[in-house]
């Protein structure tokens, strides 16, 4: 009887929030548990003879690795904050966190299904992921010092002892929980806001901004960063819009919410210093706008 005296809007905020956790869950649980197998497995001498040392070939190269790892935007802060502290670049972590979640074979074939078979937003999509990665990748290698993560101590001495195979998926476990619990928190309460605007912000109030190229743009962006959904799922929301907004502004919201939405803004502040997370998110929101008004 309990249910019954709450409002409906309150129920559907909780239906709509149960379902972003649930999408989103199972890449948070792959993402930890590749930070996990990183950690254990990959040594700090394999990174630093794989990564270019140029800044400008180390950013290229880690736009186009985010290929190879189908992680989706809330699974890949920790294994970005598990390649720096094993010696990747930041710049070139932050180039692989902005194209991980969308140039990934299953993300483009979601999005070739959502527009009805037709690969013309998949190449968009990619296409704009790469451009603003490499952007916002160089930008970072000239104009940011530092390693630009939060100090967590507990990390670093973790030396590659001898162990045996069954002792590190022992310790790949451990890590993936202890990553799990403390990137999930932020998970829940980005959902949970994005649950609440979804609900209570009307999608008619949106249309009515929208309606300029610039300003549909925007509005899409704003949209994908409130919304918060999952890089694999993302593209059949956008293809409802397909009648009311422009392809530019879609395009703005297939690459714009990977790379920021509420649930992994709260993770990067997290796990990154704020001036780091800053420049990221101003530059990278500038080039995919400016990307957004080529359609």
């Amino acid at each position: 009887m309990l249910f019954l005296s709450l409002p409906q809007s309150f129920l559907q905020m909780n239906t709509i929030f149960i379902s972003i956790l649930i999408e989103a869950l199972p890449f948070v649980v792959l993402g930890v548990f590749i930070a996990g197998i990183i950690q254990i497995f990959v040594s700090e001498e394999l990174v630093a003879r794989i990564m270019p040392k140029n800044p400008v070939l180390a950013v290229l190269f880690a736009s186009f690795l985010g290929a190879l790892f189908p992680a989706c935007e809330c699974g890949i802060v920790p294994i970005v904050r598990r390649l720096v502290q094993k010696g990747v670049p930041i710049y070139a972590g932050v180039a692989f966190m902005l194209t991980g979640p969308i140039i990934n074979p299953v993300v483009l074939f979601s999005t070739y299904v959502a527009f009805g078979s037709n690969w013309s937003m998949p190449l968009y999509r990619a296409g704009g992921a790469a451009v603003v990665s490499v952007v916002v990748g160089l930008i970072l290698a000239f104009f940011y010092k530092g390693d630009g993560l939060k100090i967590t101590a507990e990390h670093h001495h973790h030396t590659h002892k001898k162990l045996s195979i069954k002792q590190k998926l022992g310790e790949t476990l451990n890590h993936a929980v202890e990553e799990f619990f403390s990137m999930g928190k932020y998970l829940v309460i980005g959902s949970l806001i994005a649950a609440a605007v979804q609900t209570y912000v009307k999608t008619s109030t949106l249309l009515a901004i929208g309606q300029g190229q610039a300003s549909s743009s925007l509005v899409m962006m704003g949209l994908a960063f409130v919304l918060s959904l999952c890089s694999e799922a993302d593209a059949f929301i956008a293809s409802s819009f397909r009648s009311t907004f422009s392809t530019g502004s879609i395009v703005a919201f297939l690459v714009f919410g990977p790379m920021l939405d509420m649930k992994n803004l709260l993770m990067m502040l997290s796990a990154f210093k704020t001036k780091l997370v800053l420049i990221t998110v101003v530059s990278l929101s500038v080039v995919v706008f400016l990307y957004s008004l080529l359609f």
